[in-house]
């Protein structure tokens, strides 16, 4: 069932209709119109296939996970804007610029332009982040994962475009634990079970190289990554703090998932 907006956007929402429902080979869709005239696609049928990676699929893979990332930038400054520590400096400095200036215009000038700037150096510091990890196990994927026969790399797809990716490799010193790693769905395909279909391809992987149990790692701004996880069966067991001086200046920690493996014999 559709919903229209305004008269002057009925006739591009119905193109994207018809594209989306052509995309998707899907005939059973619920679209709903937002404000901004987004279209919210609502469906429990998606004709979508995970397979292994292929060299082809290199630059769809790392964009895919560079975009997916930087989703999270709005979110990790929002929780640093929420440290105690950080409320009190910007109170303090707002107060000391509205007495000693008598100006209401100028403390706020202030505040704004500080927290553009601490907008930007989050945003550098993510980046840093993510150029590590381009740089590391994604500079060669396929001798990364594919050529280790203990380790993988999958993508799904929707008519040959590239949609979610996921990774595995044994963890570092413990070789009876396999680590999932790289997860990540285009933002406009999520919902349809795609996350929890390629956590289930990992466990299927673990369980037939006779893992003892598969462990991963998430950020404590992906929110909804840590609900998908524990729906699929995964067990939090530590919250861990970020190394780096920032990362404890703004109570930044990393929680560690496992999901146990349960032998056949």
């Amino acid at each position: 069932m559709t919903s229209l907006p305004a008269l002057p956007d009925v006739r591009r929402l119905l193109l994207e209709e018809e594209k989306v429902r052509e995309l998707l080979c899907i005939e059973d869709l619920r679209f709903e119109s937002q404000p901004a005239g987004r279209l919210m696609v609502y469906s429990t049928m998606l004709n979508y296939k995970i397979r292994k990676y292929d060299d082809s699929d290199y630059e769809a893979v790392r964009t895919m996970f560079a975009s997916g990332m930087n989703e999270y930038i709005p979110s990790v400054f929002l929780h640093v804007l929420k440290q105690l520590w950080v409320i009190f400096v910007l109170t303090c400095l707002f107060i000391v610029l509205l007495l000693s200036s008598r100006s209401l215009l100028l403390p706020i000038l202030a505040i704004t332009l500080l927290l553009a700037a601490g907008r930007q150096l989050v945003g550098y510091i993510w980046s840093l982040y993510i150029d590590k990890c381009l740089t590391g196990d994604l500079l060669d994927i396929q001798r990364t994962y594919m050529q280790n026969k203990n380790a993988c790399f999958w993508v799904a797809e929707v008519e040959d475009r590239i949609i979610g990716i996921v990774a595995a490799k044994p963890a570092e010193g413990e070789e009876a634990e396999l680590q999932l790693k790289r997860m990540s769905v285009r933002a406009d395909f999520r919902g349809f079970g795609i996350a929890k279909a390629l956590s289930r391809t990992v466990l299927d992987f673990a369980r037939q190289l006779n893992f003892r149990c598969v462990v991963l790692n998430t950020l404590m701004v992906q929110y909804e990554a840590k609900k998908m996880y524990e729906s699929v069966g995964f067990k939090k067991y530590l919250d861990d703090d970020i190394p780096p001086l920032y990362g404890k200046l703004v109570n930044f920690t990393i929680s560690k998932y496992r999901y146990d493996i349960v032998s056949k014999n």
